[in-house]
């Protein structure tokens, strides 16, 4: 780890992670002025807007690499994070996530509560805009984002954050900032023809300290490379990569 005057360096295996003070001038950078983008392009979701533990589907304009693999569609949620994963089933909150902050908001409690996504071809972004936690909304709003850049990095950006992520409430639903990845391994089931169990693998985690997270904070994660990005036996050997892993030829 790595500590500065205003942003702190952590590495987690697959991502490194820069955190950035609310003095510090890459948090206001960081921070995408939807406000500013091409009108055309920016998409209020008016069902995520007016609804509770829900989610939707957003195909993307490119591929985004996440842990080495590549997404074309992602599933955006009210509670505050991006579900990755390609089954969609009722623990969305467990693993295969994106979570700037996840927690228990509805943005159906709120006129002003709104969910949007801007894509412009090498990013998208995520606003939870005005959102309120459905168990403490006097608390106030809170407004943060998530980027997806094309080259990898995931920006979390944080506008209004009326109190500290410690003392949210985690009894009605999970709160968490960071990623997680999973692998699915399907078994056959012997008994029942044709019918399939399919078994979720959580693999690797980041969590982010919840105590850096406030107004005008950003946290930037650069992803490290991985042997899903080796095609050949001569640059597995090669690659400068943390992980003890060898070639298969197998399973090219």
């Amino acid at each position: 780890m790595k500590v500065g005057k205003d942003w702190e360096d952590t590495d987690h295996n697959y991502y490194t992670s820069k955190m950035y003070s609310s003095n510090d001038p890459m948090s206001k950078d960081l921070w995408v002025d939807i406000d500013q983008m091409d009108k055309e392009k920016v998409k209020i979701h008016g069902i995520l807007s007016n609804t509770h533990r829900q989610a939707a589907r957003v195909n993307l304009s490119f591929d985004f690499p996440f842990y080495g693999h590549f997404l074309r569609e992602i599933t955006v949620a009210t509670g505050g994070f991006i579900y990755t994963g390609d089954v969609v089933h009722r623990m969305l909150t467990a693993t295969q996530y994106i979570a700037p902050l996840m927690a228990n908001f509805d943005p159906s409690l709120s006129r002003n509560s709104t969910v949007i996504y801007f894509d412009n071809g090498t990013a998208l972004v995520v606003q939870w805009d005005h959102v309120h936690l459905q168990d403490s909304y006097n608390l106030g709003s809170f407004t943060f984002q998530a980027t997806l850049h094309r080259d990898g990095r995931i920006i979390f950006a944080y506008k209004e954050v009326p109190i500290q992520i410690a003392q949210i409430s985690s009894v009605n639903h999970p709160v968490k900032v960071g990623l997680s990845d999973a692998f699915v391994v399907v078994h056959r089931i012997q008994q029942i023809p044709n019918v399939r169990r399919k078994t979720i693998y959580e693999y690797h985690r980041v969590e982010l300290l919840k105590t850096k997270i406030t107004n005008r904070t950003a946290v930037e994660m650069l992803p490290l490379p991985t042997c899903l990005q080796v095609r050949s036996c001569s640059a597995c050997i090669a690659a400068e990569i943390n992980f003890n892993c060898s070639w298969c030829h197998r399973l090219k």
